[in-house]
């Protein structure tokens, strides 16, 4: 099944790159994670989801962990934790009624690279990987349909100073933000689950 629909078509017929869309599927696209796909996606500590809802309105998360906290465990399955947030649940929600996702994968600094992923989600509360990962309250299980390399010459030239200090970690309960202290917050915040 082709990767591209007639939105797709028609505007690679309008600037004449059907032909080069279609050796970019044929040639780079694929099914299952390489051990370098799984080796850049170890390597990073965030990427960036896109979901939509039941009727296609689209949401994207940015999602951020420290580095390996997203898993290629199979060369057909991926894993990410989901830590505590804002409740929303805007992007596990929309998994819930349109398992459709797609993810970016982003390495910016000396070498810039990009990955997409696409494919099927679903969201477990119960399963033995959850306890592997500080901080986990649910875990999302990521089946590809398309995983190709995305041409990262638009990638800033960006370096990360220091990982951000509400990352969870198995040395301890994590920092809370301070917005959940604020007085029109703090009456409705749930306790953390895990």
């Amino acid at each position: 099944m082709s990767m591209f629909h007639e939105g797709n078509r028609e505007l690679q017929d309008a600037f004449g790159s059907r032909a080069l869309a279609d050796r970019l599927e044929q040639r780079l696209s694929r099914e299952r994670f390489s051990e370098e796909d799984a080796a850049f996606i170890a390597s990073l500590g965030f990427f960036f989801l896109a979901t939509a809802d039941a009727e296609g309105r689209p949401d994207c998360s940015f999602k951020g962990g420290p580095a390996g906290f997203v898993r290629v465990v199979a060369p057909d399955l991926l894993v990410f934790p989901d830590y505590d947030g804002n409740g929303m649940f805007k992007s596990l929600g929309n998994i819930g009624v349109n398992p459709h996702v797609g993810m970016l994968f982003i390495s910016m600094g000396d070498a810039p690279k990009r990955l997409r992923v696409n494919g099927r989600a679903e969201v477990v509360r119960e399963d033995p990987l959850i306890d592997a990962m500080p901080g986990a309250q649910l875990l999302v299980k990521v089946t590809p349909a398309a995983i190709f390399p995305n041409c990262p010459r638009y990638v800033p030239s960006l370096q990360q100073v220091e990982p951000s200090a509400y990352l969870p970690t198995a040395e301890g309960p994590p920092v809370e933000p301070k917005w959940k202290s604020f007085e029109m917050f703090a009456d409705v915040v749930p306790p953390r689950r895990r």
